[in-house]
């Protein structure tokens, strides 16, 4: 089984709305179309997604432009780690992609994975950060913390500068 755990694209705080609500900036909308461009190149295509409701999550994935089904879930948002990995163990692809926020996402990561990416910013999950990790079972349901092993870690930035 497969995670792609994502934190969304950068979001614009210049406008005066509730954080549920919040669109893309500029830089977040470009940063999610590259994500796309990398995860349709290295070949990391859910056939599941988990997508927290709010505006940038919902953005981000649609400029992602992947073509597996989406389940929207109000947990996600904002949720904590144990939240999501209950939302996770629910679901029922061989590739999930889980768009969620921080700081549950980055929590959730570091929980998941035996052995952590030696990046820098895997600590501090940047707007855009997507974490590719594998896991030894066949069914999301008996997941366990610490069982995960880290097989890429990318932020946009990196990708945009290539």
């Amino acid at each position: 089984m497969r995670l792609i755990l994502m934190r969304h694209a950068k979001s614009d705080w210049s406008l005066d709305q509730e954080d549920h609500e919040r669109p893309l900036n500029p830089r977040g909308k470009a940063s999610a179309h590259i994500l796309g461009e990398w995860l349709r190149a290295e070949s990391y295509l859910p056939d599941e997604v988990l997508c927290s409701t709010s505006e940038r999550t919902r953005e981000t994935l649609a400029l992602l432009q992947l073509t597996a089904p989406v389940r929207f879930e109000r947990d996600l948002y904002l949720g904590s780690p144990e939240v999501l990995l209950d939302v996770l163990r629910g679901a029922t692809g061989r590739v999930v992609l889980m768009l969620g926020h921080n700081p549950g996402i980055a929590a959730l990561a570091a929980r998941l994975t035996d052995i952590r990416p030696s990046h820098v910013r895997f600590r501090d999950y940047p707007t855009g950060a997507t974490l590719i990790v594998d896991f030894d079972t066949a069914d999301w349901a008996d997941l366990l913390p610490g069982t995960g092993h880290a097989r890429d870690f990318v932020i946009p930035r990196e990708l945009m500068s290539v």
